[in-house]
């Protein structure tokens, strides 16, 4: 972006915490580069107070109106899921770019609604995986490019998180029709999404989901044994009844493991290169990155603003963004049928195409 470009005018759906939260904070460390015109929400009142709080000019209860209201180039979808595909359907056929929460869908069938609503030039949807964007998993990305470290053979991903009881009395969660899955598809979805776009396409998956203490009607935990393209194979649990909560991903490479553990976000210091004991110290020494970027909203919002600038598709979009949502998919098929699932199973005749469940059940009105 120039001196003299305008600031990008962005409009926000949802007045929850994520926005309050995340998008908005983010938002006001771009250093001028966005204005905030509008934000709308069901409940007009929760509206105005994040309004008022953050000096947003116009408040809207309806979409369609705001859209038409103030026509914003970005939209940010901060809805529960079972209202993104309709938000980030109505912000595309306005002409506005989008950034929309995790999950992006309930399904891949209304993951790919979206994409056909999609310019051939823009605009783009995108999805919130911001944990690609931190500067260590740039660094080691650019690193799995080169070969630098070796082949990759074995890695571990994990999401040990904890929700009491209580975090799911608020009526959406825990249900196949709103949220779309448990753990597997609303929380462990950022750790899956940071190893899938470090190693690649994955091929074939085998899993096992279980319900153990939660009253919900998705599972609490999943496990998963994820063979790539590369002949790599990815350990995956996620839990929600883990009361040290942790996020690790763990990578061994021919010459090196890479560790990262964190919760929520990282900075370069949550990460270790580990060099083979065959290898040079001195060589390892340069393997961390130099800068030091934490993973966040702010740093998938700058990647996107410059795709923005530039009139490209930004990442986390398209083919890109779906990836993670066909192993969710490709997870919960596997665990209901106790078999092993090919990525190429997952087509539109698939029942878990349709929904993660496989029981093709009506989705929730909103």
């Amino acid at each position: 972006m120039t001196q003299s470009s305008p600031p990008v005018r962005v409009a926000i759906v949802g007045a929850g915490g994520i926005a309050s939260g995340a998008h908005l904070p983010a938002l006001e460390s771009l250093g001028g580069r966005t204005t905030v015109v509008a934000i709308a929400d069901l409940d007009q009142d929760r509206a105005r107070t994040v309004a008022a709080n953050w000096g947003i000019p116009a408040v809207y209860g309806d979409i369609d109106e705001m859209l038409e209201g103030v026509h914003p180039e970005l939209v940010l979808v901060c809805t529960p899921p079972v209202a993104h595909r309709d938000a980030v359907v109505k912000a595309l056929d306005a002409g506005a770019w989008v950034l929309c929460e995790k999950p992006p869908t309930l399904s891949l069938a209304e993951y790919d609604d979206i994409a056909a609503h999609e310019g051939d030039a823009g605009p783009y949807a995108s999805y919130v995986f911001q944990h690609r964007f931190g500067s260590a998993a740039q660094r080691l990305r650019r690193q799995i490019g080169t070969g630098e470290l070796g082949s990759p053979l074995v890695a571990v991903c994990h999401t040990l998180w904890y929700r009491a009881p209580s975090y799911f009395e608020v009526p959406w969660r825990g249900k196949w029709a709103t949220e779309g899955g448990g753990p597997t598809m609303g929380h462990g979805i950022h750790q899956m999404d940071l190893l899938l776009s470090l190693l690649g396409d994955w091929t074939s998956v085998i899993a096992q989901t279980a319900t153990l203490e939660r009253d919900v009607e998705t599972e609490d935990v999943s496990f998963a044994i994820v063979t790539f393209e590369s002949g790599a194979v990815a350990s995956v649990v996620n839990s929600l009844l883990s009361p040290r909560e942790t996020s690790y991903l763990r990578f061994d490479f021919t010459d090196a493991t890479v560790e990262v553990e964190h919760l929520y976000g990282y900075d370069n210091s949550d990460w270790t290169w580990t060099p083979a004991p065959s290898i040079d110290r001195a060589v390892s020494d340069a393997w961390p990155p130099t800068d030091d970027i934490r993973s966040s909203h702010a740093a998938q919002l700058t990647a996107l603003l410059d795709a923005m600038a530039e009139g490209r598709r930004p990442p986390s979009s398209g083919a890109d963004g779906r990836r993670v949502l066909e192993l969710i998919a490709g997870i919960y098929r596997s665990a209901a049928t106790a078999a092993p699932v090919a990525r190429t199973d997952l087509d539109a005749s698939d029942p878990f195409y349709s929904t993660m469940s496989g029981a093709r059940e009506e989705r929730a009105h909103v």
